[in-house]
């Protein structure tokens, strides 16, 4: 059997040196839906003090917020689950358009169902202001991906094929195909041939987002949905799993859930 996996992640948080992505102007427009006063008292000085957040919304129920999303444009909320009434999932179900969400929860049971939805990140209360950062730069990253913006050098590759270099976004990068001499690199869009070993091709790759899963493939790790035993599912294509690689991509699916 398969097994479902969600995954939220796009570039590495260095806990080490604490690297943020910072702009000089909000570019994410934030709401907040918790039923809690200090709890949003606590989220709203957080939102506040980061430059690349602008608070637009607070509601302290689901049925406020499902009338105010309606008519307000908002890129990231904080949701909290367990509400009157109606719940942070049931809002969710209820929105036509789904901006980005961090839930904010008390509790740890919903972290599984909480992913079903896309979600950034689950954050628990009392939110540190670590884990909050964490989040906090996951959502803008997806963001400027979303808008083509913003992107840095580690961030794409030059590879030359047909006698031509194409510019291969790494975030577009399915996965990797040995075929003799060469690869091939299937994309979002496409696929194309490149001359190159799957050794060499692997040592362009950042190994925290990239992971050989057999001799003849190399996947991107944010593009797994399922996988078991035998082979790894992204979207509707499997990959064949080589027996001595699962348990490497379980840890590295696992350190990937923890960014």
């Amino acid at each position: 059997m398969l097994k479902k996996l969600v995954i939220h992640r796009f570039f590495t948080y260095n806990c080490c040196t604490k690297n943020y992505l910072t702009v000089d102007k909000p570019i994410l427009k934030c709401a907040i839906v918790d039923d809690s006063t200090l709890q949003r008292l606590s989220i709203v000085k957080l939102i506040e003090n980061h430059p690349s957040l602008d608070l637009v919304a607070e509601y302290n129920n689901a049925i406020e917020a499902k009338m105010g999303l309606a008519t307000t444009e908002i890129d990231l909320i904080f949701l909290d689950i367990e509400m009157p009434i109606l719940s942070g999932f049931d809002l969710l179900d209820d929105l036509t358009h789904k901006p980005q969400i961090i839930f904010v929860t008390g509790k740890t049971k919903y972290a599984f169902k909480a992913f079903d939805y896309d979600a950034v990140d689950y954050l628990r209360k009392p939110i540190s202001k670590e884990r909050f950062l964490n989040a906090v730069h996951k959502a803008i990253t997806n963001y400027k991906l979303k808008n083509d913006d913003g992107f840095d050098e580690e961030d794409f590759i030059f590879v030359k094929s047909n006698l031509k270099k194409r510019k291969v976004f790494l975030n577009e990068l399915r996965y990797i195909e040995a075929l003799g001499d060469y690869v091939k690199l299937v994309t979002e869009h496409d696929a194309l041939v490149v001359l190159s070993t799957m050794k060499a091709f692997e040592s362009l790759l950042p190994n925290d987002r990239f992971l050989r899963i057999h001799k003849s493939y190399i996947v991107n790790l944010d593009k797994v949905e399922r996988y078991n035993s035998k082979v790894i599912e992204l979207d509707k294509e499997q990959l064949p799993l080589s027996r001595n690689r699962k348990a490497d991509l379980v840890e590295a699916l696992a350190a990937t859930m923890r960014t």
